[in-house]
């Protein structure tokens, strides 16, 4: 979170101080007030030590901030040092247009920089994936994937407006930075709300799963493993083609499978699949699947659905977590997303979580 804190205050500042030059608020009332002090030379360096920490992988992979904080630094020196040096001169638009032009190759260096992490951190997210498979058991970034791609507009705002600045010659370009200063905004608030939300639904899944983890299969499971097991009968066209002997083994059968997917509570894996169980034990997946439509008497993913429903009612009326986000209680009950769970809850109970939830607190 200070990370994340950090980056946008570092885009805040130097958006801020870009209206304030713009509006020539301090200019020329005495020699340091031309320091613009380029705070986009962080912004970059910030998101990356966010994104390390939050998929704590910050031991296996560079502190780069390390290097590039010095960097700001000396930056910010040399521009004392170049206003110092031109300070005696008396041609306020001379001096305007040279510290422009010096900025503009400051710029062009953070440019790179900025890039070259971006860039770098995309490799992190989309190559190292086995670096961090504890947070994609809880996160699965999509909420990252989509601020890169929002970055990549931004990026292509900045160049646009580099190339402006330069074209006419450091004078008059400031309506080019118009589109990237509001896109920046519009991306901080957006970041803010989402690493924000995101950090609280990881931390409440982290407590729900602590929390399941130590429970037993419940008696309201098992009352559904034990309406599973009642004998049901087979479809006239399945009836021709297994015998009684035959059936009594699927029986069994889906017997060990209930058992299997109960105690170690399969169902709460959001993309657990036939292919998934089938690796776990002796059948194939087109085997599974007869013997679960036929003595479930549903699909094996209306199965699975079934015992997740089940779960997510348990906790959004389990006092301790009456607080917890929606999101949090229906990922943590093996829904993939919360569109689905919503979708799927509803289908089962006819309300919403929000309304069980209300209805049964």
């Amino acid at each position: 979170m200070l990370y994340l804190n950090l980056l946008i205050l570092s885009i805040s500042l130097n958006n801020i101080q870009s209206w304030v030059l713009e509006n020539q608020l301090f200019q020329h009332k005495f020699a340091l007030d031309y320091i613009q002090i380029p705070w986009h030379f962080l912004a970059m360096p910030f998101l990356y030590m966010f994104l390390i920490n939050y998929l704590n992988i910050a031991s296996k992979t560079y502190n780069l901030l390390k290097i590039v904080f010095p960097i700001f630094l000396l930056a910010i020196a040399a521009q004392i040092s170049f206003v110092l040096y031109y300070s005696n001169i008396e041609n306020n638009n001379y001096q305007d247009f040279v510290y422009e032009k010096y900025t503009s190759i400051e710029e062009i260096v953070s440019f790179i920089i900025s890039i070259g992490l971006f860039v770098y951190s995309y490799y992190l997210l989309y190559r190292k994936e086995n670096l961090f498979e504890k947070i994609l058991s809880y996160d699965n970034l999509k909420w990252i994937n989509t601020f890169f791609k929002l970055s990549s507009i931004g990026y292509l705002l900045w160049i646009t407006a580099l190339i402006i600045k330069i074209s006419l010659n450091f004078k008059g370009f400031m309506f080019s930075y118009y589109p990237l200063r509001i896109y920046t905004t519009i991306l901080i608030y957006w970041l803010g709300y989402q690493g924000l939300r995101q950090v609280r639904i990881l931390k409440e899944r982290q407590h729900i799963r602590k929390g399941i983890a130590l429970e037993t299969p419940s008696s309201s499971l098992n009352g559904l493993a034990t309406n599973s097991k009642e004998k049901l009968t087979l479809t006239a066209s399945n009836a021709l083609s297994v015998t009684e002997e035959q059936y009594k083994k699927y029986q069994d059968s889906f017997s060990e499978i209930d058992f299997l997917i109960r105690t170690e509570k399969k169902f709460l894996l959001p993309r657990y699949t036939l292919q998934h169980l089938a690796s776990e034990i002796d059948f194939s997946p087109s085997t599974l699947s007869f013997i679960i439509n036929n003595i479930a008497g549903k699909t094996f993913v209306d199965y699975l659905n079934e015992m997740r429903v089940q779960q997510a009612k348990e906790l959004l009326t389990n006092i301790s977590y009456e607080n917890y986000t929606i999101a949090s209680i229906g990922l943590e009950s093996g829904f993939n997303s919360k569109s689905t769970f919503f979708t799927v809850f509803k289908k089962h109970t006819g309300l919403t979580p929000f309304s069980y939830r209300k209805q049964s607190l």
